[in-house]
């Protein structure tokens, strides 16, 4: 099943700055500055069909349908990419150097908010719901705008542990539909504690709301899954494994037999908890377009990732060599869903938490599962370690949009060797945070830039 788009239905305002326009009609007098949410969700039908229009929006290119990955990864990198594309966009990112005018970044904040406020709608709506799918639509809506939250303060403000999150500006929290243009739409940013307590009760209600199955929409699984991502960012170690364990007692999931078959498989994988719909009608993999030989190409991968991995690592197989240059093979095809979330994080959240919490029996048959998967002998309790369990990890998940948000929460520098880039960056650089883009800055006086910029 696709998501459709439900374009009339979805509010296109961002904090009030996104332009809305009315139709051409004379006789239509309502001000082209504001829509009204009840003469768009009337009923059941048209609040449900909202909602398919959410996940819509968050598949959308600027969002989770690949450039706040890749932007991600690319901001992250420490030599084991090359960005040989021509946009500068992302080339900013790959050399540590956003400036506030990039239209990436720009992108990603307005489709971040279009999303927002689209679930707020539905949210504000939601008791014209028919009691039977009224909870499940509730919990869809509240799992997305907890998402969207995390990774905007995660991209646009400094990490959790990065001096104090009760004073660190963070994003601003909007929890109420925008439904007209003007200076009450002026915010100021929250904390990051503010938007991770939202975040939280967001998720944790989702929870509570969401069915165990639920076709290809959120379910119970994915919202305890982001809660233990949450969770593992804040450095909550104790909450991140239950949160972990949760998804793995789900026996709706397991490991596919190979990481290759995640990704040549992503409409029928045991393995994925999450994904985005795309289809040759519908929805688009942002990461077949820059990573895919068969695409752009513009992301190479570096020899130095590929030594990180053991000679007869079978992940080694999700890369591919063309004229001596390296390419990722997970992204090939253009119609593959985009994994979010897949039971093989959920394995390693809970490896790294238990080991912290000093489980290493855990830890260790946590991570063993992941590696023998992989073609790999497990590991011993004596070759067991944090390092080992973060390596793992690295491996695993490479090129998923993890790399930003790991380096800075196990506070790794950024030194990159990679062709024309070299810098040495400490893991809370504000180089390594987006900039506020500076189209909201120039209309909203109540936003404070990031340091650096």
């Amino acid at each position: 099943m696709k998501y459709s788009v439900v374009r009339s239905l979805l509010i296109a305002a961002t904090l009030g700055l996104l332009p809305l326009t009315s139709c051409n009609d004379e006789l239509d007098i309502t001000p082209n500055n504001t829509v009204l949410a009840e003469d768009a969700l009337k009923t059941s039908a048209d609040v449900e069909a909202a909602m398919v229009g959410v996940y819509d929006a968050l598949g959308s290119q600027a969002l989770y349908g690949g450039q706040l990955q890749f932007m991600g990864e690319l901001l992250g990198d420490a030599g084991d990419l090359a960005f040989v594309g021509t946009f500068n966009q992302p080339n900013e990112a790959y050399r540590k150097a956003l400036l506030v005018n990039n239209t990436f970044v720009a992108q990603s904040w307005l489709a971040g908010y279009r999303t927002i406020n689209n679930t707020n709608s539905v949210l504000a709506a939601i008791d014209k719901v028919t009691a039977a799918r009224r909870n499940r639509i509730e919990g869809e809506a509240l799992f997305v705008r907890g998402l969207v939250y995390f990774d905007l303060v995660r991209y646009y403000a400094k990490a959790w542990n990065d001096g104090s999150p009760q004073s660190n500006p963070g994003v601003p929290l909007v929890l109420t539909p925008t439904t007209s243009l003007g200076s009450n739409n002026q915010v100021a940013r929250n904390t990051v504690a503010e938007v991770y307590t939202q975040v939280l009760q967001d998720l944790e209600r989702a929870k509570t709301l969401l069915p165990a199955t639920n076709g290809v929409f959120a379910n119970r699984s994915a919202a305890s899954a982001i809660l233990s991502r949450v969770y593992l960012q804040q450095g909550r170690y104790t909450e991140a494994a239950a949160a972990a364990t949760e998804v793995i007692a789900n026996t709706r999931y397991s490991l596919d037999e190979s990481v290759e078959a995640v990704f040549t498989n992503t409409k029928a994988s045991t393995e994925i908890i999450f994904s985005l719909q795309v289809s040759n009608q519908d929805g688009i993999n942002e990461l077949n377009t820059y990573f895919s030989e068969l695409s752009r190409a513009d992301i190479e991968i570096q020899e130095q990732h590929l030594n990180r991995y053991e000679a007869d690592d079978t992940r080694l197989n999700l890369f591919g060599n063309t004229g001596g240059t390296n390419y990722l093979l997970k992204y090939d095809d253009p119609y593959a869903n985009v994994v979010l979330i897949r039971l093989a994080e959920m394995y390693l959240t809970r490896a790294e938490s238990r080991f912290r919490g000093g489980n290493t029996t855990g830890a260790l048959s946590d991570l063993n599962l992941v590696r023998v998967r992989s073609g790999l002998a497990p590991l011993t309790s004596a070759q067991l370690s944090l390092n080992a369990i973060l390596r793992e990890r690295r491996l695993e998940l490479a090129f998923e949009g993890f790399r930003l948000h790991d380096a800075k929460r196990t506070q790794e520098a950024i030194v990159n060797a990679a062709p024309n880039v070299n810098v040495n960056l400490a893991w809370n650089s504000p180089r390594l945070i987006f900039p506020i883009p500076r189209r909201e800055i120039d209309v909203n006086p109540r936003l404070v830039q990031n340091d650096g910029y």
